[in-house]
Protein backbone atom coordinates (compact mmCIF):
# COMPACT_ATOMS: atom_id res chain seq x y z
CA UNK A 1 0.00 0.00 0.00
CA UNK A 2 1.41 3.37 -1.10
CA UNK A 3 0.26 6.42 0.87
CA UNK A 4 0.29 9.97 -0.42
CA UNK A 5 3.42 11.87 0.54
CA UNK A 6 3.03 15.52 1.63
CA UNK A 7 4.11 17.07 -1.67
CA UNK A 8 2.39 20.41 -2.06
CA UNK A 9 0.96 21.65 -5.34
CA UNK A 10 1.29 23.50 -7.54
CA UNK A 11 5.04 23.27 -8.14
CA UNK A 12 7.44 23.77 -11.02
CA UNK A 13 10.23 21.45 -12.14
CA UNK A 14 13.09 22.62 -14.29
CA UNK A 15 13.63 19.52 -16.38
CA UNK A 16 16.19 17.80 -18.56
CA UNK A 17 14.83 15.30 -21.07
CA UNK A 18 17.25 12.77 -22.57
CA UNK A 19 16.79 10.19 -25.32
CA UNK A 20 19.29 7.48 -26.21
CA UNK A 21 19.08 5.16 -29.21
CA UNK A 22 21.85 2.59 -29.78
CA UNK A 23 20.72 0.91 -33.03
CA UNK A 24 20.88 0.96 -35.96
CA UNK A 25 22.80 4.17 -35.23
CA UNK A 26 23.93 5.72 -31.98
CA UNK A 27 21.82 8.82 -31.42
CA UNK A 28 21.52 10.92 -28.27
CA UNK A 29 19.85 14.22 -27.58
CA UNK A 30 18.67 16.20 -24.60
CA UNK A 31 16.29 19.09 -24.07
CA UNK A 32 16.07 21.48 -21.15
CA UNK A 33 12.57 22.67 -20.31
CA UNK A 34 10.15 22.80 -17.38
CA UNK A 35 6.90 21.20 -16.24
CA UNK A 36 4.12 21.97 -13.77
CA UNK A 37 3.07 19.58 -11.02
CA UNK A 38 -0.58 20.23 -10.16
CA UNK A 39 -3.59 18.90 -8.26
CA UNK A 40 -6.44 18.41 -10.75
CA UNK A 41 -8.96 19.57 -8.14
CA UNK A 42 -7.04 22.79 -7.43
CA UNK A 43 -5.58 23.90 -10.73
CA UNK A 44 -3.36 27.00 -10.62
CA UNK A 45 -4.76 30.21 -12.04
CA UNK A 46 -2.42 33.06 -12.90
CA UNK A 47 -3.42 36.72 -13.00
CA UNK A 48 -5.27 37.54 -16.20
CA UNK A 49 -2.30 39.34 -17.78
CA UNK A 50 -0.02 36.33 -17.17
CA UNK A 51 -2.39 33.55 -18.29
CA UNK A 52 -1.05 33.43 -21.87
CA UNK A 53 2.13 31.95 -20.36
CA UNK A 54 0.37 29.11 -18.54
CA UNK A 55 -3.18 28.11 -19.42
CA UNK A 56 -4.47 24.74 -18.26
CA UNK A 57 -7.05 23.59 -20.77
CA UNK A 58 -8.79 20.21 -20.55
CA UNK A 59 -9.16 20.20 -24.35
CA UNK A 60 -5.42 19.48 -24.61
CA UNK A 61 -5.87 16.08 -22.96
CA UNK A 62 -7.87 12.94 -23.74
CA UNK A 63 -11.38 13.19 -25.23
CA UNK A 64 -14.41 14.81 -23.66
CA UNK A 65 -17.20 17.30 -24.08
CA UNK A 66 -17.06 21.08 -24.16
CA UNK A 67 -16.78 22.63 -20.74
CA UNK A 68 -15.64 19.58 -18.80
CA UNK A 69 -12.56 19.54 -16.60
CA UNK A 70 -9.32 17.62 -16.85
CA UNK A 71 -10.29 15.80 -13.65
CA UNK A 72 -13.54 14.69 -15.28
CA UNK A 73 -11.62 13.38 -18.29
CA UNK A 74 -9.22 11.41 -16.08
CA UNK A 75 -12.16 9.92 -14.16
CA UNK A 76 -13.72 8.92 -17.50
CA UNK A 77 -10.52 7.16 -18.62
CA UNK A 78 -10.41 5.27 -15.32
CA UNK A 79 -14.12 4.44 -15.48
CA UNK A 80 -13.56 2.82 -18.88
CA UNK A 81 -11.28 0.40 -17.03
CA UNK A 82 -13.74 -0.14 -14.20
CA UNK A 83 -11.75 2.06 -11.78
CA UNK A 84 -13.46 4.48 -9.36
CA UNK A 85 -11.24 6.56 -7.07
CA UNK A 86 -14.26 7.72 -5.05
CA UNK A 87 -13.02 11.30 -5.30
CA UNK A 88 -9.43 10.58 -4.31
CA UNK A 89 -6.66 12.98 -5.24
CA UNK A 90 -5.15 13.08 -8.74
CA UNK A 91 -1.92 14.97 -9.39
CA UNK A 92 -0.33 15.52 -12.78
CA UNK A 93 2.96 16.53 -14.36
CA UNK A 94 2.39 18.45 -17.59
CA UNK A 95 3.15 21.49 -19.70
CA UNK A 96 0.34 24.04 -19.94
CA UNK A 97 -0.77 25.82 -23.09
CA UNK A 98 1.49 28.78 -23.88
CA UNK A 99 0.56 31.64 -26.17
CA UNK A 100 -2.23 29.51 -27.60
CA UNK A 101 -0.01 26.49 -28.30
CA UNK A 102 -0.02 23.14 -26.52
CA UNK A 103 2.26 20.12 -26.87
CA UNK A 104 2.55 17.43 -24.22
CA UNK A 105 4.48 14.41 -25.53
CA UNK A 106 4.12 12.84 -22.07
CA UNK A 107 1.72 13.72 -19.25
CA UNK A 108 1.79 11.67 -16.06
CA UNK A 109 -1.10 11.36 -13.59
CA UNK A 110 -0.83 9.87 -10.10
CA UNK A 111 -4.26 8.60 -9.02
CA UNK A 112 -5.05 8.05 -5.34
CA UNK A 113 -8.12 6.72 -3.56
CA UNK A 114 -9.98 8.55 -0.79
CA UNK A 115 -7.60 7.08 1.81
CA UNK A 116 -4.59 8.61 0.08
CA UNK A 117 -3.32 5.34 -1.34
CA UNK A 118 -1.67 5.58 -4.76
CA UNK A 119 -3.60 3.13 -6.94
CA UNK A 120 -2.71 3.86 -10.56
CA UNK A 121 -0.46 5.94 -12.76
CA UNK A 122 -1.66 7.16 -16.15
CA UNK A 123 0.84 7.90 -18.91
CA UNK A 124 -0.80 10.01 -21.63
CA UNK A 125 1.35 10.03 -24.76
CA UNK A 126 1.00 12.42 -27.72
CA UNK A 127 2.81 12.32 -31.03
CA UNK A 128 3.60 15.26 -33.31
CA UNK A 129 0.47 14.50 -35.39
CA UNK A 130 -1.80 15.36 -32.46
CA UNK A 131 -2.79 11.75 -31.76
CA UNK A 132 -2.80 10.34 -28.24
CA UNK A 133 -2.93 7.15 -26.24
CA UNK A 134 -3.08 6.42 -22.52
CA UNK A 135 -1.38 3.61 -20.63
CA UNK A 136 -2.68 2.61 -17.18
CA UNK A 137 0.18 1.28 -15.09
CA UNK A 138 0.55 0.11 -11.49
CA UNK A 139 1.92 2.49 -8.83
CA UNK A 140 5.65 2.80 -8.35
CA UNK A 141 7.32 -0.15 -6.69
CA UNK A 142 10.77 -1.74 -6.40
CA UNK A 143 10.67 -2.79 -10.07
CA UNK A 144 9.58 -0.88 -13.19
CA UNK A 145 6.12 -1.56 -14.58
CA UNK A 146 5.89 -3.24 -17.97
CA UNK A 147 3.39 -2.20 -20.64
CA UNK A 148 3.04 -3.33 -24.24
CA UNK A 149 3.67 -0.71 -26.89
CA UNK A 150 0.27 0.06 -28.45
CA UNK A 151 0.78 3.52 -29.95
CA UNK A 152 2.43 4.94 -33.06
CA UNK A 153 4.44 7.50 -31.13
CA UNK A 154 7.25 7.61 -33.67
CA UNK A 155 7.76 6.25 -37.20
CA UNK A 156 11.16 5.00 -36.02
CA UNK A 157 9.71 2.65 -33.40
CA UNK A 158 6.38 1.40 -34.74
CA UNK A 159 4.08 -0.41 -32.30
CA UNK A 160 6.05 -3.52 -31.39
CA UNK A 161 7.91 -4.29 -28.17
CA UNK A 162 7.17 -3.17 -24.63
CA UNK A 163 8.04 -0.33 -22.28
CA UNK A 164 9.54 -0.49 -18.82
CA UNK A 165 8.28 2.52 -16.87
CA UNK A 166 9.60 3.93 -13.64
CA UNK A 167 7.53 6.97 -12.63
CA UNK A 168 7.65 7.74 -8.90
CA UNK A 169 5.73 10.78 -7.72
CA UNK A 170 7.73 14.01 -7.84
CA UNK A 171 9.30 15.20 -4.62
CA UNK A 172 12.28 17.50 -4.20
CA UNK A 173 13.54 15.81 -7.38
CA UNK A 174 11.78 14.40 -10.42
CA UNK A 175 13.18 11.14 -11.81
CA UNK A 176 11.24 9.30 -14.54
CA UNK A 177 12.74 6.62 -16.80
CA UNK A 178 11.01 4.94 -19.74
CA UNK A 179 12.73 2.37 -21.95
CA UNK A 180 11.44 0.64 -25.08
CA UNK A 181 12.51 -2.97 -25.56
CA UNK A 182 12.18 -4.72 -28.94
CA UNK A 183 13.29 -8.14 -30.19
CA UNK A 184 17.02 -8.42 -30.84
CA UNK A 185 17.60 -4.68 -30.39
CA UNK A 186 19.15 -2.66 -27.57
CA UNK A 187 16.68 -0.64 -25.53
CA UNK A 188 15.79 2.92 -26.42
CA UNK A 189 15.97 4.86 -23.15
CA UNK A 190 14.36 8.17 -22.26
CA UNK A 191 14.61 10.04 -18.97
CA UNK A 192 12.84 13.03 -17.46
CA UNK A 193 14.63 14.57 -14.51
CA UNK A 194 14.22 17.85 -12.72
CA UNK A 195 14.46 19.92 -9.57
CA UNK A 196 11.47 21.32 -7.72
CA UNK A 197 10.84 25.08 -7.68
CA UNK A 198 8.02 27.03 -6.03
CA UNK A 199 5.20 27.89 -8.43
CA UNK A 200 5.34 31.61 -7.80
CA UNK A 201 4.51 34.28 -10.34
CA UNK A 202 8.12 35.45 -10.20
CA UNK A 203 9.34 31.94 -11.02
CA UNK A 204 6.89 31.65 -13.91
CA UNK A 205 8.09 34.93 -15.39
CA UNK A 206 11.73 33.95 -14.91
CA UNK A 207 11.14 30.77 -16.89
CA UNK A 208 9.75 32.80 -19.76
CA UNK A 209 13.20 34.39 -20.03
CA UNK A 210 15.36 31.31 -19.46
CA UNK A 211 13.12 28.70 -21.18
CA UNK A 212 10.92 30.67 -23.58
CA UNK A 213 8.24 28.97 -25.69
CA UNK A 214 8.66 25.65 -23.87
CA UNK A 215 5.96 23.60 -25.70
CA UNK A 216 6.89 25.10 -29.06
CA UNK A 217 10.56 24.25 -28.51
CA UNK A 218 9.72 20.70 -27.43
CA UNK A 219 7.73 20.07 -30.61
CA UNK A 220 10.43 21.66 -32.78
CA UNK A 221 13.15 19.57 -31.12
CA UNK A 222 11.29 16.31 -31.81
CA UNK A 223 10.75 17.25 -35.44
CA UNK A 224 14.42 18.14 -35.88
CA UNK A 225 15.51 14.85 -34.33
CA UNK A 226 13.18 13.06 -36.73
CA UNK A 227 14.85 14.75 -39.69
CA UNK A 228 18.27 13.76 -38.36
CA UNK A 229 17.22 10.12 -38.02
CA UNK A 230 15.84 10.11 -41.55
CA UNK A 231 19.09 11.61 -42.83
CA UNK A 232 20.97 8.82 -41.05
CA UNK A 233 18.74 6.25 -42.80
CA UNK A 234 17.11 4.85 -39.69
CA UNK A 235 14.33 2.51 -40.91
CA UNK A 236 10.80 3.90 -40.82
CA UNK A 237 7.70 1.88 -39.96
CA UNK A 238 4.90 3.05 -42.32
CA UNK A 239 1.70 4.27 -40.70
CA UNK A 240 -0.28 1.56 -42.51
CA UNK A 241 1.68 -1.08 -40.59
CA UNK A 242 0.68 0.41 -37.22
CA UNK A 243 -2.59 0.31 -35.32
CA UNK A 244 -5.05 3.19 -35.27
CA UNK A 245 -4.08 4.91 -32.02
CA UNK A 246 -7.21 6.49 -30.57
CA UNK A 247 -7.93 6.37 -26.84
CA UNK A 248 -7.03 2.80 -26.03
CA UNK A 249 -5.57 1.54 -22.78
CA UNK A 250 -3.00 -1.20 -22.54
CA UNK A 251 -2.77 -4.19 -20.22
CA UNK A 252 0.13 -4.11 -17.79
CA UNK A 253 2.19 -6.31 -15.53
CA UNK A 254 5.12 -5.87 -13.18
CA UNK A 255 8.56 -6.78 -14.52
Amino acid sequence: MTIVEPTSTPALYRTRVTHLRRAPVHHYFELNSYSWYVDLDAMPRLPRWARPFARFDARDHFDGVAGDTLRARVDSVLADRGIDLRGGRVTALLQPRMLGYSFNPLTLYWCHDVHGVLRHVLAEVHNTDGEWHVYVIPPDGPNPAMVRNRFYASPFTGVDGYYLVRAPRPGAELDVTISLHRDNQPAIVGTLRGTRRPATLAQVLRLQLTKPFAPQMSALSLRVQGLILRARRVPVTPRAAAETPQARTASVAHS
